[in-house]
Formats: structure tokens, C-alpha cells, sequence
């Protein structure tokens, strides 16, 4: 029995391996991890005002300037970032050659992760937790999915 366990939320990806032998325990071991840096820090640290071009309404010739928001760019980042973690999860589960894997994921993103994923993928999903496993250790991964 070959399984894959995959932990992640819009900041760390983390995937392992579980494979199970006759007479033998589960054994879990890490195959893929990554953190995410779009996932990390505030709106604020990657948008910034240039000195003297924020707020002026208009400027010496007539012409108007934008108010400076970033308009749903927390919005698109998340739903870009959710659409790579989909196309990694899509490769995982592809070359895993697996016999079926598990997800665990918030509540605010797991739905449009699965929404995201291949048909061949979804289809192989036994288990759908909605939280946020990212940093649980292995004993306690093997626990909320066996």
C-alpha cells in the first residue's frame, strides 16, 4: 500500500510519502517541502507609496493621478498562489504512483484547491481534512489519517 499525505496552507507545502508493508507499522517519510514567500507578510511590505506620488489628486499640468490602492491584489494573489499549490499537488499525485493520497488544508482554501486539481487526482482523494496540518509531526499526521 502506497499513500501520499499532502499538509498545506498559502505559506507551506509540505508532502510525504506513507507506505505500509505486511507485518510492518506505516512508515512516513517527507518528500516534497516548500515555503511559499508570497504566502508570508502583510499587503503593505510589497506595495509602497513613491515619495510624493501617493494621494495627489492632481498634479501641476492638470492631469490626475490614482488614488494608489492596490485593487484585489490580496484577492489574486491568493488565488494564484492556490492554483500553484493545485498544479504541485497535480504533479505529486501524478509521478507518485500512488494508490490513493489524503489533503490537508484550512477551511478557507481547500475547497478551491480541490476545485483546481486534475479529475484523474480528485478522483484518487480518499481524505479531506479542512485544517491546517502544515506543522503537525509525522505520529500525529499518521494519527488524523489512519
Amino acid at each position: 500500500m502506497k499513500k501520499i499525505i499532502v499538509t498545506v496552507d498559502l505559506g507551506h507545502f509540505k508532502a510525504y510519502n506513507v507506505t505500509k508493508e505486511d507485518m510492518e507499522s506505516p512508515r512516513i517519510t517527507l518528500i516534497e517541502s516548500y515555503d511559499s514567500v508570497e504566502g508570508h507578510g502583510k499587503i503593505s511590505e510589497k506595495f509602497s507609496d513613491k515619495t510624493g506620488r501617493f494621494g495627489s489628486v492632481g498634479s501641476k499640468n492638470g492631469t490626475t493621478t490614482g488614488s494608489g490602492e492596490p485593487h484585489n491584489t490580496q484577492l489574486e494573489n491568493s488565488k494564484r498562489q492556490l492554483k500553484l499549490i493545485a498544479k504541485d499537488i497535480n504533479s505529486i499525485i501524478t509521478r507518485g504512483n500512488c494508490d490513493g493520497w489524503y489533503l490537508a488544508a484550512g477551511k478557507k482554501i481547500n475547497n478551491q484547491i480541490v476545485e483546481n486539481l486534475d479529475p484523474s487526482v480528485r478522483a484518487k482523494l480518499e481524505k479531506n481534512i479542512l485544517s491546517d496540518l502544515t506543522k503537525a509531526d509525522k505520529a500525529a499526521l499518521l494519527d488524523r489519517f489512519q
